[in-house]
């Protein structure tokens, strides 16, 4: 399932996800985050998750794909939340401008698999030029 916690996903970008990833793109969970900076961020994290109405169950045996929301403190705690629920990094949608387009619109860029990106740092640790480098 993909938990968007962006902008609505247009038709297009729905079926560019469906080819990237098959039937992990079904149903899709959209969860609006409007934040009220005056208050702390993690409970406002985990109320709009919550909004999803999925059990422990179902977030640990469900494949997930997460939308994260563009402000990046956000994002991050919603990685932190839904790593609690399902036990993994799930992976990422990585959503990039389309080159002239006016008004503004954004296409599928890729699935970014945040456990491999983990695998690789920690492959790194001895390392101080970082995995992939050429230096390590």
């Amino acid at each position: 399932m993909i938990v968007n916690l962006s902008h609505p996903l247009s038709k297009a970008q729905r079926r560019a996800l469906r080819d990237l990833v098959g039937e992990a793109a079904e149903p899709v969970r959209e969860l609006p985050l409007h934040l009220d900076h005056a208050r702390p961020l993690a409970p406002q994290v985990r109320a709009a998750v919550d909004g999803a109405g999925l059990s422990g169950r179902d977030w640990q045996t469900e494949p997930v794909l997460l939308v994260p929301p563009g402000f990046a403190p956000a994002a991050c705690a919603v990685l932190a939340e839904l790593h609690g629920r399902c036990g993994y990094f799930p992976p990422v949608v990585r959503l990039r401008p389309v080159p002239g387009s006016v008004p503004p619109a954004f296409e599928v860029a890729e699935a970014v698999d945040l456990a491999a990106v983990r695998d690789l740092a920690r492959a790194g640790r001895g390392s101080t030029a970082g995995p992939g480098s050429g230096d390590g």
